[in-house]
């Protein structure tokens, strides 16, 4: 009885409903040149700049206000909300040009973030892979 019962906990465990892996927490943008921190912002992900190789300002920003910041602190994955099951999609902002994309994060395992920035209402994407700092 014992066993069967072990058994049947094991099969209703298992049978349960998959939880999408969560793209919280630390990671190396490709060049490992800074470490992006990604949390909850509400309903949504946001990405801050919580590190960098190369300290600056965000001299590019189209807002004057801004311009004399540091780009450690500043958000570049804005209201990235699910848009499918392990993706996320909402809006990049990339302080080298002060541009802000349509973009996409998804996990291509635990370990393994996409990340993808588009032109052109989305006909146009690009991106890379970020991997989570340990």
């Amino acid at each position: 009885m014992r066993k069967s019962g072990l058994a049947v906990m094991m099969v209703v465990c298992l049978s349960g409903p998959a939880f999408a892996a969560d793209p919280a927490g630390d990671w190396n943008v490709a060049d490992n040149t800074a470490v992006i921190r990604i949390t909850n912002c509400g309903d949504a992900l946001c990405g801050t700049i919580a590190s960098t190789r190369n300290p600056g300002i965000d001299e590019h920003n189209p807002d004057p206000a801004k311009r004399n910041r540091s780009v450690v602190g500043v958000q570049i994955l804005l209201g990235m909300r699910p848009s499918e099951q392990g993706r996320w999609q909402g809006e990049i902002y990339n302080p080298d040009n002060g541009k802000t994309y349509l973009g996409y994060i998804s996990l291509a395992s635990d370990d393994v973030l996409r990340i993808d920035g588009c032109v052109l209402g989305g006909l146009l994407c690009g991106g890379e892979n970020w991997t989570r700092a340990k």
